[in-house]
């Protein structure tokens, strides 16, 4: 299916990511709280990172008390972060690790859903700090100590608003279509020259906050929950998915699931 692999019926080796450090924002909650828990499971020290320093120390608890790989905590606001705070981070982790593995761009701002006639400015620049501007300085910060590895991975985790525009999306819409971009061009610049892979990935509509603030009236009974889709977050932080460039993929298509 155009080059993409199937993970249908995969499943990862017990120590799949032994060894791997991995960095992953929005790491407290949702996705990225259950990305963590697997990734951990699996063997990967996880730096996260999160504004949510409670849910942060209670996802280090479970992980720990699980028996998993202990994880590294990084509180930070990627609202008000500024460059400095970005080149302190890459400082701290390679003091620490050395190098990373794997960087997951999970966080996101959503705002509301309005047209751009009704738009608050604060609103606009709030979203693309968060999910654009953040994305883009955690990379530059961090390009050294991915190099740094064997084999590492970029991962933006995007929206299908970001791939066609739709009404009332604003500015959520716009930072993601802007990650894509910058995901496509960071994959072409390091493609030649670096073992750094960047891809992009489309969950589609899972079961977390950000869903019930973006559809408060639709039945969410039936929605995968984060636990169920952390297979293609294991898959392309690992080795397995070093042949993977420059690609916008989607769940439904990794684990061949309906829309």
């Amino acid at each position: 299916m155009n080059g993409i692999p199937s993970l249908a019926g995969w499943q990862p080796a017990a120590d799949l990511l032994a060894g791997r450090t991995i960095l992953l924002t929005g790491a407290a909650n949702g996705i990225g709280r259950a990305a963590s828990d697997a990734m951990a499971r699996h063997g990967a020290t996880v730096i996260m990172l999160d504004k949510d320093v409670h849910g942060l120390e209670k996802a280090y608890d479970e992980i720990v008390a699980a028996g998993h790989t202990e994880p590294a905590l990084y509180p930070m606001d990627l609202q008000g972060a500024t460059p400095d705070d970005y080149t302190q981070l890459a400082t701290t982790v390679q003091k620490e690790f050395g190098r990373l593995d794997g960087l997951v761009h999970n966080a996101a701002y959503l705002g509301a859903l309005v047209p751009f006639a009704n738009y608050d400015n604060e609103l606009w620049l709030q979203s693309v700090q968060v999910n654009l501007h953040a994305p883009y300085l955690l990379t530059s910060a961090c390009l050294g100590l991915l190099n740094a590895a064997d084999d590492a991975s970029v991962l933006f985790v995007t929206d299908a608003a970001g791939r066609h525009g739709t009404a009332y999306w604003g500015a959520y819409a716009v930072s993601k279509a802007g990650q894509e971009c910058f995901m496509q061009i960071l994959a072409d610049e390091l493609e030649s020259n670096t073992s750094i892979r960047v891809n992009s990935l489309d969950p589609g509509p899972v079961l977390t906050g950000m869903y019930r603030i973006a559809y408060p009236g639709i039945d969410s009974a039936g929605l995968r929950k984060p636990a169920d889709i952390v297979n293609p977050f294991l898959y392309l932080c690992s080795t397995e998915s070093k042949d993977l460039q420059g690609r916008q993929l989607k769940l439904t298509d990794l684990l061949e699931l309906a829309e």
